[in-house]
C-alpha cells in the first residue's frame, strides 16, 4: 500500500489502488521514492527507444524533458520554480517562506526554471550513447533518493505544511531500504562506477541542501522538489563525466 501512496504523490499516472492518505502516510512511504523513480526511468527509456526510430535526436530529448514534467504533474518543478523565488529575496527568513508560499511565479523563479530545463536538455544531449539508456533509467530514481536523502538528514524551515507532515512520518529505515536500493541499482547497471556516481551525488547534495538550509532556516516541501530537479541534472551530468574518464554499462 505505501508504494501506491509514493506513486500517486510522485505522478500522475492513475494508480489501481488510488486511495485518501494523509502526508504523515506519504512520509511512511519515502522508501518506494527510488522505486517509483525506476518505473519513470523505464518508461523514459521505452519512450527513448520509440521515439529515436523516426524523430532526429535532439526532437527527441525535448519530448523526453517534456514528458518528464507532464508524468510528475510538475510538481518538483513548482518546488524549484518556488525555491527560486525564495532565493531571490534579500531580506528575512520569513519574507523567504512568505514569497515561496505564495502561489503567484516571480521573474527569479520563471529564469531558474528555464534555466534547469535547458541545462537538463543540454545534459541529455551530450550524454555518450553507451551510457544513455542508464543515465536514463538512474536519472529519476537517484534524484528520488536524494529527496528521501534531504527529508531524513536536515531539519525543516517551519512546523507546518506538507514539508512538516513529510518529515514526522518519515523514519531512518525508510532512508536506509531507500539507499539500499538504490545502491543495488546503480551496481547492476555501472558496477563500481555506480558506488563512485552515488557518493558523489550524495555530496553534492549535501552541499546543495545545507546552503538552501542556511537560506532558509531549514528544508520545506518546495526545496524537496528544487533537490529533485537539481540531482537529476547532476546525475546526468555525472554520467557524462563517466563516460569520459571511460565508465561502460551492460544497457549501453
Amino acid at each position: 500500500m505505501r508504494f501506491w501512496i509514493a506513486w500517486q504523490f510522485l505522478t500522475i499516472i492513475p494508480s489501481p489502488r488510488r486511495r485518501e492518505c494523509g502526508a504523515e502516510d506519504l512520509g511512511k512511504s519515502i522508501s518506494f521514492f527510488p522505486v517509483v523513480g525506476l518505473l519513470l526511468g523505464l518508461v523514459l527509456f521505452g519512450l527513448d527507444r520509440l521515439l529515436g526510430l523516426f524523430l532526429p535526436a535532439l526532437l527527441t530529448n525535448v519530448l523526453l524533458v517534456i514528458a518528464l514534467v507532464i508524468l510528475t504533474g510538475g510538481l518538483h518543478l513548482d518546488g524549484f520554480i518556488d525555491t527560486c523565488d525564495g532565493l531571490s529575496v534579500k531580506s528575512s527568513v520569513s519574507d523567504k517562506l512568505k514569497v515561496m508560499s505564495d502561489s503567484r511565479v516571480g521573474g527569479f523563479g520563471v529564469v531558474g526554471g528555464c534555466c534547469i530545463i535547458l541545462a537538463k536538455f543540454a545534459s541529455l544531449v551530450a550524454l555518450p550513447q553507451q551510457l544513455r539508456a542508464s543515465a536514463l533509467i538512474l536519472m529519476p530514481i537517484l534524484s528520488r533518493w536524494g529527496m528521501v536523502y534531504a527529508i531524513s538528514i536536515f531539519p525543516l524551515a517551519k512546523k507546518e505544511g506538507m514539508g512538516w507532515a513529510i518529515k514526522r512520518g518519515a523514519s531512518f529505515w525508510g532512508m536506509v531500504v531507500a539507499t539500499l536500493f538504490s545502491f543495488i541499482v546503480v551496481l547492476v547497471l555501472l558496477k563500481w562506477w555506480g558506488a563512485a556516481l552515488l557518493a558523489a551525488l550524495g555530496l553534492i547534495l549535501l552541499v546543495f541542501s545545507k546552503y538552501l538550509c542556511s537560506r532558509f532556516g531549514g528544508l520545506t516541501g518546495d526545496t524537496y522538489g528544487a533537490i529533485d530537479e537539481f540531482a537529476e541534472v547532476v546525475v546526468l551530468i555525472l554520467m557524462l563525466l563517466i563516460g569520459e574518464l571511460g565508465g561502460i554499462s551492460w544497457l549501453g
